[in-house]
Parts: C-alpha cells; structure tokens; sequence
C-alpha cells in the first residue's frame, strides 16, 4: 500500500461534479475577470476570517507585496520575520525594496517574541510573524511588542486558513493578513491563488486599485502596479471548496491526535505541540526525528511520502547570506532544519495509513 505525501486526486474525486458546475457557471457568464465569481468568494472568505474585508488576489506573495505596499513600506526600511518559513516572506519585503531581518524561533515553530524584539532597530516599520504548519505564532506577546514601537503586524497566513489564537482567527489578529491558495494549502485552489484580509478599511481602495494595474478605469492609470488578479475560474472553485473546509479542518486535527497518540512512545521522536491559545490546523504534521534523513529514505522504501518544510532557513540560503547572515545566528531555527520531518496528514488519509505510517516509523527506531 502506497501512501503519498499528498494526494490532490483523492481530495477531487468527490467534489468532480460541483467543480465542474462551477466552472460551467463561470464559462456560461463570460466573466473571467474579477466578476462576480471573485466577490462572492472574497464575501465567504471574509466571513471566514471574521474580517471586514477579503481581497483575491494572484497569490499568497502578492498578498504580502500589496500589504507591505499599503503600509508604505519600502527603500530604507526593515522588516522582521522568521527564518524558518518559505523564502517567500522574506522575498516579499525584499520585493517592495526594504531589508528583510530575519529572527529566530521557539520550540513550536513560531517567531520568538524575544527574539522578534531584539531584532528591532530604527530602521523597523513591521513584523511579519508566519503562522508556520498551521500552528498560530504567539500574537499576544507579538502584538504586545508592535505596539510599544508602533510597528504594522501583517500576518502569513498562508498555511493556516481556519485557525485560530485565543478564539479569533488568524488573518484577523494584525492589520492585515496573506493567505496562500496553493493547490498543496489546506483551502487550495486548482492552480495559483492568494487572498488579504483587512482589518484597516483604510487600505482598501490602494490595495484594490493596486491589484488591477493601478487602473481606476480602463483609461486611467493611477499609479505604477502588476497585475495581481485572482481570476473567476479559481474563486468559482475557491467557493466549492470553502463549504467542505471544516470537516477538513477537523480531520487533519483528528489526524494529528491519532499520531500523537501512536508517535507517544517512541523516544527518538518528537510530535508538534499545540500551545493552550492556539486551535491548529495541521497543514503539515512537523515531527522532529534522529537520524531524520535516514528515517526519510526507510519511510520512502516502505512507499510512504514524506517531505521537508524546510531543509535550509532563509539565512543559509544564497539571499540570506547577502544580508550578511551566517551559520550559527539563529540556533533554535538551524537545529530544527536537522531534524523537522513532515507526514502525510491530508483529510481523506484514513486511520489504517496513519497506523502504518506510525508502525512503520516504530520499525526504523528498533
């Protein structure tokens, strides 16, 4: 019996029909661009996150570039943000010209506080905490710190759609936040996608006109900006799979308490943590293992996927190291690439394929 890392086919087998519905809904309009396909998801998606306002946009970076824009930050300016995350929270402040400074994290994966705040200078306009594998950062402390140097909090929220920090949702806790509609994110679209999400109103009108090529009519261009659209064909099958995100939420979550359950006693391995504030939503089930690469290949030969989120923090990587970031700043964040171990943890694995992930895992440690 293979099991797959991931497994998009088994996700859309069931939901073929209302896709297809959907698209031919779409097709049948002729409206493809920012129709009405688009805000009704953006409406839903609001809704959701339990914010004013949602934006569609092409994808979760550009969610981050069109926030960062909104706050008006750019050349001169620092923003902070973990070093463990995808390159794509750096890359973000990077692209609208200011420094990413990168930060350690704690033993949940999340932004250190402490170290958040250590690493702010003059020169800092935000934070960008990153709800990494689904699991809310420490918002409290977070925010607690942001505001005393009255810095914007935009929240990646790209792999925690649905989950929540002390019972408000995530996107919802910052001035703003990103989300990913990827087709590996646990509400995923079939092909790219993003979204923002505001809590300042403010916002609204500059980032709205900046997803659509600074237009404020097909005449007349306001100000210099990509195309940043996400297009009716995805938002039409964005909305048929918002309506099942819950059961999957809750199974991911069943999941996660079956392999801690069967992960318990083995010393050599050690299960994520879901802190007392924190409702997870397991996008990706992060064990720590010895001799993790070894455990990999055994797992792999067994037909079990697994995969790596992420083999190198940002600062060892070619663009960290030209911030002049080196092996042995972020300790906490360089042990954990050692030993993090992503499992199989999509909503439509069964509890059998978790038993023998977990047996087999027991096999590699005897």
């Amino acid at each position: 019996m293979q099991i797959p890392y991931v497994d998009l086919a088994a996700q859309h087998a069931p939901l073929k029909a209302e896709l297809l519905s959907a698209v031919a809904e779409v097709l049948d309009s002729g409206q493809f661009v920012l129709g009405p396909a688009v805000a009704e998801f953006e409406k839903a998606l609001a809704e959701l996150c339990q914010t004013p306002h949602a934006i569609g946009v092409n994808s979760g970076t550009d969610a981050l570039v069109l926030a960062l824009q909104a706050m008006g930050i750019g050349p001169g300016d620092e923003v902070i943000t973990p070093t463990n995350s995808f390159v794509a929270s750096a890359s973000a402040i990077a692209l609208v010209g200011a420094r990413p400074v990168l930060a350690d994290v704690g033993d949940d994966y999340q932004l250190s506080p402490q170290a958040f705040e250590a690493a702010i200078s003059p020169h800092t306009q935000a934070v960008i905490p990153v709800h990494l594998t689904g699991h809310p950062a420490p918002m409290a402390e977070i925010l607690e710190i942001a505001k005393a140097h009255q810095l914007w909090v935009l929240e990646d929220a790209a792999q925690a759609i649905r989950a929540e920090y002390q019972g408000q949702r995530v996107g919802s806790l910052g001035h703003a936040g990103a989300f990913s509609l990827h087709p590996l994110k646990t509400l995923n679209a079939c092909g790219d996608g993003g979204a923002l999400t505001l809590s300042n109103p403010e916002w609204l009108d500059a980032i709205l006109l900046r997803r659509n090529l600074g237009l404020r009519s097909r005449n007349d261009c306001e100000v210099w900006s990509s195309n940043s659209r996400l297009d009716s064909l995805q938002a039409a099958m964005l909305q048929v799979k918002l309506r099942h995100l819950e059961n999957w939420t809750l199974k991911r979550r069943t999941n996660a308490a079956l392999y801690r359950s069967c992960l318990a006693d083995i010393p050599q391995v050690k299960c994520p943590i879901e802190t007392p504030a924190a409702f997870a939503v397991y996008h990706t089930f992060v064990i720590r293992a010895q001799q993790r690469d070894k455990l990999q290949a055994f797992l792999s030969e067994k037909g079990i996927g697994t995969a790596i989120h992420y083999p190198v923090p940002i600062h060892l990587q070619t663009v960290g190291k030209a911030l002049g970031y080196q092996y042995g700043d972020f300790p906490q964040a360089e042990q954990q690439a050692k030993e993090i171990l992503s499992l199989p943890i999509y909503p439509e694995l069964n509890s059998e394929q978790i038993l023998r992930v977990s047996e087999a895992i027991r096999q590699f440690y005897r």
